[in-house]
């Protein structure tokens, strides 16, 4: 391989060196700083050492409240601060983030940078006003504790293996569907560490960029200055490209665009906000998406969410009564026979601060489109057809794999009551567990609905 040399008159346009800011464990102590810049960093540091996602800070009436989302959930980091200590907070997270000060009647988005114990940590601020003052929420981007390698993240052997086998094809698009906060830029981060070679080309476009990835191309949208996703898009294609990340889709040239570039010899991988894997198609075609585009360039679609995960120093062995069971759809005589765990009503423990859970873990539905599930797309049929069909085609849903963990003792009933338990998700789970009991474990016969052994081989259903 060919070695430039190159000599010393090229540091002469190196870029001049940017302010390095002390550490923020530093600066939070410093008893020479004034009020608020303490204060302001000592509400940063909390939420790192806590390891928290966001921070919520939200003026009262008569006081200043601060809460941290632990865990997919908020808890309260201080106690309330005076109302006095509102405009004073607010302006210096502002300058921070190099926004206006003056400016408090139209929401604003900025972006910290902090050293932390050696590496670099990003904060995404959104002010907003509100009636007694301006509301600041500050996203976490840790890339330092993100792990991005996909078995840390998938703990189902199964949906990790074809999720990989996706992620290997040559062309198609792959559909990460959730809410905010589930955990889907990570797994498509995952995705593109182990496509990360020297011979794939690898572009995303973000907003904005959460994670800095070695050797990759990364765009950040401007919608200021008229370059958005679709743009991003097409200026790609003039990239030669192998492998494309989309931020989100959320309009219909932006779809459009990633569909074709799936269909011209392109992977591509993005995300977008639906409740489960087979409404997916449904709300491409909302946007205008022709069904012939999906139909050709779907290779699969993920659904995911994040549930807490139990402390393992102090959770404890729970039977749960029979009207809780019935309420996941699991049969009293079922749930006799297994071990569930919960976390502790009352509980001092000092590995999680009391809560009962530390850490967060996923559950997955992965609808891998396969040629029965193509055609049924390019037909126009509905959600709940496609569900049928991915189902019969081995899907596991997300209630399911919530209860799968459940019963390994790595969460709660409760925790997945909590986050996935909706009428339309248990009726996926019912329908999932009568097309598993439609053929014989033993033989792989046909059996019918009132048989309760095979009458082939004798196995129990």
């Amino acid at each position: 391989m060919e070695k430039f040399e190159l000599s010393n008159k090229f540091d002469n346009f190196a870029s001049p060196e940017a302010l390095v800011e002390p550490p923020l464990e530093e600066s939070a102590a410093n008893i020479n700083a004034s009020p608020m810049v303490q204060l302001a960093d000592r509400i940063l540091l909390k939420a790192l050492d806590s390891k928290a996602s966001d921070i919520h800070i939200e003026p009262q009436e008569t006081e200043l409240r601060v809460r941290l989302r632990l865990d997919g959930v908020l808890q309260n980091a201080f106690e309330p601060l005076p109302a006095k200590v509102i405009p004073a907070l607010t302006s210096r997270f502002k300058i921070m983030a190099d926004l206006d000060i003056a400016e408090r009647r139209i929401a604003q988005d900025g972006r910290i940078r902090r050293n932390y114990k050696g590496r670099t940590v990003d904060f995404r601020l959104n002010v907003l006003p509100s009636r007694f003052g301006e509301k600041l929420v500050l996203r976490l981007l840790d890339s330092g504790t993100t792990q991005l390698g996909l078995e840390q993240l998938i703990s189902d052997p199964l949906v990790l293996a074809e999720l990989r086998e996706i992620g290997r094809r040559p062309y198609g698009i792959l559909l990460v569907t959730g809410p905010t906060g589930s955990g889907k830029s990570t797994t498509l981060y995952g995705l593109l560490a182990e496509r990360n070679h020297t011979e794939l080309n690898i572009s995303t476009v973000e907003d904005p960029i959460e994670y800095t990835l070695p050797g990759i191309t990364q765009t950040q949208v401007n919608r200021e200055k008229g370059f958005d996703f679709a743009q991003a898009l097409r200026a790609f294609m003039r990239q030669d490209p192998d492998v494309l990340l989309v931020g989100e889709t959320r309009d219909l040239e932006t779809a459009k665009t990633a569909l074709e570039a799936a269909l011209t010899g392109h992977l591509v991988l993005t995300t977008l906000h639906c409740n489960d894997a087979p409404s997916a198609v449904a709300r491409l075609s909302e946007m205008g998406v022709e069904t012939f585009l999906l139909s050709a360039a779907l290779v699969g679609v993920l659904s995911q969410r994040l549930l807490r995960r139990l402390c393992s120093h102090c959770c404890e062995v729970h039977q749960p009564e029979e009207i809780e069971l019935a309420r996941l759809g699991l049969k009293a005589s079922e749930g006799s026979s297994i071990n569930f765990k919960r976390a502790p009503k009352t509980n001092t423990c000092n590995q999680c601060n009391g809560l009962g859970y530390r850490g967060r873990i996923g559950v997955f539905e992965l609808m891998r489109i396969n040629d029965e599930l193509s055609a049924a797309i390019g037909k126009g049929a509905s959600s709940n057809e496609l569900r049928g069909l991915a189902l019969a085609n081995g899907m596991k849903t997300l209630l399911g794999s919530g209860i799968s963990l459940a019963k390994q003792g790595l969460t709660s009933l409760d925790e997945v009551e909590r986050v996935l338990l909706t009428d339309s998700g248990l009726q996926q789970e019912v329908r999932q567990r009568q097309v598993s009991n439609a053929t014989c474990k033993g033989c792989n016969a046909g059996l019918q609905d009132e048989w309760l052994d095979c009458p082939y081989c004798l196995t129990t259903r």
